[in-house]
């Protein structure tokens, strides 16, 4: 919570309750561009999209989309379809991109927000969720919700034999 919010809490005799100590405070460029990148994403068919509002914990953006993919293809396939729809619907360009050349862990910076898109290995590895659990999730759109567990269905059945590796 920004400290000027608490203060003015403090000031008005209010406590706060749990659910209040998570509010989403980015700005509403930063929600809406989260929402276009995430319904991008889960046109894609990404998995597992969660969106985090890291505006009271970091200086340098307000929001994390994170995604992944079961393969290389995949994770380059998100990205150009997040990056291209930011692009036409909402006039956004990313001021960096990274990852492109192995595409395990693309990262695009729109300065607003920044958007992860990992291969599912790396999405285990590095669990950035862990890194931001303490930070209030943003709301996403149906289509992105629905992606949730997806990474480990596919796991289950690449591990059956039931899905070849390299196809989602």
């Amino acid at each position: 919570m920004p400290s000027g919010l608490s203060a003015v809490r403090e000031t008005l005799g209010v406590s706060l309750t749990a659910d209040e100590s998570l509010l989403v405070t980015a700005t509403d460029r930063s929600i809406e561009l989260i929402n276009a990148a995430a319904q991008a994403a889960a046109d894609r068919l990404a998995h597992d999209i969660i969106a985090y509002d890291v505006s009271d914990v970091l200086s340098i953006t307000d929001a994390f989309l994170v995604a992944s993919a079961p393969n290389d293809r995949q994770v380059k396939s998100i990205v150009d379809e997040i990056e291209e729809r930011l692009n036409k619907d909402l006039g956004a360009k990313p001021v960096r991109r990274e990852g492109d050349r192995e595409a395990r862990w693309v990262l695009l910076d729109y300065v607003d927000i920044v958007v992860h898109v990992q291969h599912s290995e790396e999405r285990v590895f590095y669990a950035l969720e862990r890194l931001w659990k303490d930070c209030p999730e943003i709301a996403l759109p149906e289509d992105a919700v629905k992606t949730r567990g997806l990474a480990e269905e596919h796991a289950k059945l690449r591990a059956a034999g039931e899905v070849d590796g390299d196809l989602s």
